[in-house]
């Protein structure tokens, strides 16, 4: 992994309530996979049962349509997903449910990234907006 000519790196957890993972939004992830928009670097699956018992999930442990649908990313492990990061979004899901993690690299950002970082500017702070904070303040402002 070259950091220089990389963009920007983040991290999504998702939760599937019931540990229902349908597979419904892999043709999407895919697609932007090929256009190169991103690049999965780590893709990991995790459970919480009803008494809080955290387990990890192999691709192969999912549902057949989940396990056919997630099977192109097997092997996805770049070892920025460690058992610390997999404790970490255990926190946020609920009893109950399974949660993907995946962390992506934003290639469309990476040629501006690069320029930048020639430039000799650094990132210092990044974040994202929740939707419910976008709705929130949509509804506020209506």
């Amino acid at each position: 992994m070259d950091v220089e000519t990389m963009g920007p790196v983040d991290y999504l957890v998702i939760e599937f309530p019931g540990n229902r993972m349908t597979g419904e939004g892999v043709p999407l992830l895919l697609d932007l996979v090929e256009r190169g928009v991103i690049r999965i670097l780590d893709l990991a699956f995790i459970r919480k049962d009803a008494d809080g018992t955290i387990s990890a999930l192999k691709i192969e442990d999912l549902d057949a349509e989940g396990a056919a649908e997630f099977a192109v990313f097997e092997g996805a492990s770049s070892g920025l997903l460690g058992d610390d990061e997999l404790r970490e979004a255990a926190d946020v899901i609920e009893p109950g449910n399974s949660a993907g993690i995946m962390v992506y690299e934003n290639t469309w950002a990476a040629p501006l990234a690069m320029a930048w970082r020639r430039g000799g500017a650094q990132m210092v702070a990044s974040g994202r907006i929740q939707i419910q904070a976008l709705l929130a303040a949509a509804e506020s402002s209506a």
